[in-house]
């Protein structure tokens, strides 16, 4: 079990001795090398009212070139930051590849200790949603480094009346703070429980007692520095930075999905009857978005297929039918150098739509299974990961109360060829086609077999998959909306908002 005490003491001996102005020095170079080898940093400071985490961060700064960081102060989520995912907030602050992001006080702030216990399915949520971000991140290749700032229960009640004796700084003190040292035995508890919980190889807790500024600042100095030499050589020796992935086990397991070979294309629909059954499935639609607003139910729609299988069409009949004040439709392309130089995942988390909202995705973050994949942007190992990665993205999203629908828009290899060559024949159309498009035709087999895999290893049921017969684009437009109306409404049947709220 996590005893904050007994990692006091433990850490003070695990670092090599150097003065402070050593350490201030190395903190600099280490900096530059940092930004040179790629290695994006995050550091993290949690612990005690008045343990010290404003000055430990100032004298850690102060040594840093400001071009290279940006210091976060973590404040409760505003009423805005309420309406996205619970981790949204903290994906917006990842720094990109090189630069260093430190958080005084991070996601460990939706523990709240005096403020009433709550139930064990929020706590455990919570945990969950911290182990599978800390994860993500460290496979990506972050560096994570997690301080603890401790203090006695007697030191911190003197920091509390010294702060008080002065005006200038009698406002920093609140009640929650006053409550925490009055409960100090009851939370230390929790914190070492929260500690024991999220202490993991590839994000440990390192614990630092402030009882002595000065040592204090020079441990967290010597934390951080040996933490990036230690990034720096591994990945001059070609390993990964962080010893383990993923210490929780996988939230959702796919359920038995088809082979696009064995899909039915015949399907087709009759123009005489196509425009009245479009209009009545758009009205349809429009009242449920609706509701989804009402509800403050966020609705998530990617849409991926082949080339020329319609999609642009596709999105449009559903936009259509849809309050523009309440939906975005994405376009997704190569990602640019920013976001390359961040986690793949971050550009998507930056666009997810805010409770009651609707986001739809002219392709969306499979393309880091498809496209990266075929062109070997990534390793087998990596692709590998993406799948567990992009599960619990999509298992986030449905635990926050988010609607996931996915389409695969499919038709076979002649009809691609049929629409390729109308595109090209046609000047007002010539615009839609590419060489590229040209060249991934001539890899069908190798898309087939990587959309197989796709689809089997992320057909969850919390975000299943639905293959669309697009071959007659009216017939898969029409089929479209009826898949989502069905869902909507099987959503709203099931209960009448959103699942219980454990941010705080």
């Amino acid at each position: 079990m996590f005893d904050i005490f007994d990692k006091c003491v433990e850490e003070s001996k695990k670092h090599v001795f150097r003065t402070q102005e050593e350490l201030e020095a190395r903190l600099g170079e280490l900096q530059r090398e940092m930004k040179a080898a790629g290695i994006p940093t995050m550091v993290v400071f949690e612990g005690w009212s008045a343990s010290g985490k404003g000055s430990r961060i100032s004298r850690l700064i102060y040594h840093l070139d400001p071009r290279g960081f940006k210091v976060h102060t973590m404040t409760k989520p505003s009423d805005e930051e309420k309406r996205y995912p619970v981790m949204h907030r903290y994906w917006q602050k990842l720094p990109s590849e090189g630069n260093i992001a430190i958080f005084d006080r991070s996601w460990y702030r939706c523990f709240d200790f005096v403020e009433g216990k709550k139930s064990k399915n929020d706590e455990e949520l919570k945990i969950y949603n911290i182990l599978d971000f800390e994860s993500q991140l460290t496979a990506e290749g972050y560096l994570l480094v997690k301080i603890f700032l401790h203090i006695s229960a007697d030191e911190q009640k003197k920091r509390f009346n010294k702060l008080k004796s002065v005006k200038s700084t009698a406002w920093r003190i609140k009640k929650p703070d006053i409550k925490q040292n009055e409960n100090y035995v009851k939370v230390y508890r929790m914190f070492c429980e929260m500690l024991d919980r999220t202490n993991t190889p590839n994000a440990p807790w390192h614990v630092v007692n402030t009882a002595d500024g000065d040592a204090a600042t020079a441990q967290v100095f010597s934390i951080v520095i040996e933490a990036m030499e230690q990034a720096l050589e591994q990945k001059s020796r070609g390993l990964a930075i962080n010893p383990a992935v993923f210490p929780v086990s996988a939230p959702v397991k796919p359920q038995v999905s088809v082979s696009l070979k064995d899909i039915d294309l015949a399907a087709a629909v009759a123009d005489r009857s196509y425009k009245k059954r479009l209009k009545a499935l758009q009205e349809q639609l429009f009242m449920l978005q609706n509701e989804l607003y009402r509800r403050r139910i966020p609705l998530v729609i990617a849409y991926e297929g082949w080339d020329a299988a319609g999609k642009g069409g596709n999105i449009k009949r559903v936009a259509q039918a849809l309050d523009p004040r309440g939906y975005e439709v994405i376009p997704i392309s190569a990602p640019t150098e920013e976001e390359r130089s961040h986690h793949f995942l971050w550009r998507f988390w930056r666009v997810l739509p805010k409770n009651g909202h609707t986001a739809i995705f002219d392709r969306s973050w499979y393309g880091r299974v498809m496209v990266e994949r075929i062109e070997g942007f990534i390793t087998e190992e990596r692709k590998q990961q993406a799948y567990d990665e992009i599960n619990r993205f999509e298992y986030s999203l449905t635990q926050f109360g988010t609607i996931v629908i996915k389409f695969w828009l499919h038709i076979d290899s002649d009809e691609q060829l049929v629409r390729f060559t109308a595109r090209q024949n046609t000047p007002s159309k010539q615009w839609k086609i590419t060489d590229e498009d040209w060249r991934n035709r001539a890899k069908w087999s190798e898309y087939e077999a990587a959309v197989d895999e796709m689809i089997a290893k992320t057909n969850t049921p919390n975000a299943p998959w639905i293959i669309i017969e697009s071959n007659d684009k009216k017939y898969a437009r029409l089929r479209t909306l009826e898949e989502l109306i069905a869902i909507i409404e099987k959503r709203l049947s099931e209960n009448d908002g959103m699942p219980p709220d454990y941010r705080s």
